[in-house]
């Protein structure tokens, strides 16, 4: 595939998310660096990544979405085994391993998870993924991007195309060293088994949930205390707590943390979507 004659501006849209890819070693960093450019480049409210794990011989999959999903939700997709996730895999490989799209629509299905994406609005999944080296028939990631009521384009493939080596390299830095946090932490006898995935819990109240829905729709704290109705000084005292439970610097990172941990889960708030 030749490649596309970039605007001077989408050069630079490129650039940025190149260079800023390097940085890229946590989760939530992960997800803040698939927002700004990265959207200009490739539009999508949740991804899905998947990275093969050596030690349970298997490709595990992790949620990052810009959009509440439903109780339950986030565990199907995370599926490798889903009827989804298969079609999805099948698509790519009847694509010859390049980036392509499965549409939603044309495949007649009574799976609860496919029909529930439909129902939301998702129309198309975007999907790319690479084999492991020496290997073709085994999968060393797969990455799949969906846009509610957006209908990807050749140019929407072409940018995943060109994504994916940064994409995979700054996932597989997040797993890396995440792995190693939880192994520093782990006692010698071990608490939890070779390989398991990284284990994230969400600390917050149903208190500190709902004020940071409202942070994550762009309230202000007089705003928050007004909807509420409490004080401002509450209001400040509930963010600050929140930034030093998920290790926030500030209120960007405090939301784009709780969104890789499904914290809001199918909580939603009628003042519209989130800021990202």
């Amino acid at each position: 595939m030749s490649l596309p004659i970039l605007a001077p501006e989408q050069s630079e849209y490129l650039l940025r998310v190149i260079e800023a890819a390097p940085q890229v070693c946590r989760r939530h960093q992960f997800f803040l660096w698939s927002q700004g450019d990265f959207q200009r480049w490739l539009p999508h409210k949740f991804s899905l990544c998947g990275i093969y794990d050596r030690g349970q011989r298997d490709v595990l999959f992790d949620l990052f979405n810009s959009l509440p999903v439903p109780d339950g939700m986030a565990e199907q997709l995370t599926n490798a085994r889903s009827e989804l996730m298969l079609a999805a895999l099948a698509a790519w490989r009847a694509a010859r391993y390049q980036a392509c799209c499965l549409d939603l629509a044309a495949h007649d299905t009574l799976d609860p998870l496919w029909l529930a994406l439909r129902s939301m609005g998702y129309q198309q999944l975007l999907v790319h993924g690479l084999t492991r080296p020496g290997r073709p028939n085994e999968l060393e990631g797969f990455y799949v991007f969906a846009q509610p009521d957006l209908d990807y384009a050749d140019g929407d493939i072409r940018a995943l195309d060109m994504l994916l080596p940064f994409v995979h390299a700054a996932y597989q830095r997040v797993c890396l060293t995440e792995r190693q946090m939880v192994a520093a932490r782990v006692p010698v006898s071990g608490a939890s088994p070779t390989g398991a995935p990284y284990q994230r819990t969400v600390p917050l109240t149903g208190r500190e949930r709902e004020i940071l829905m409202w942070v994550r729709d762009g309230l202000s704290n007089q705003q928050i205390s007004e909807t509420l109705g409490i004080s401002a000084l509450t209001v400040k005292n509930h963010v600050q707590k929140i930034l030093r439970k998920l290790g926030a610097a500030n209120r960007a990172q405090a939301v784009a943390k709780a969104m890789t941990m499904n914290a809001f889960g199918s909580m939603s708030h009628t003042v519209g979507e989130a800021f990202f």
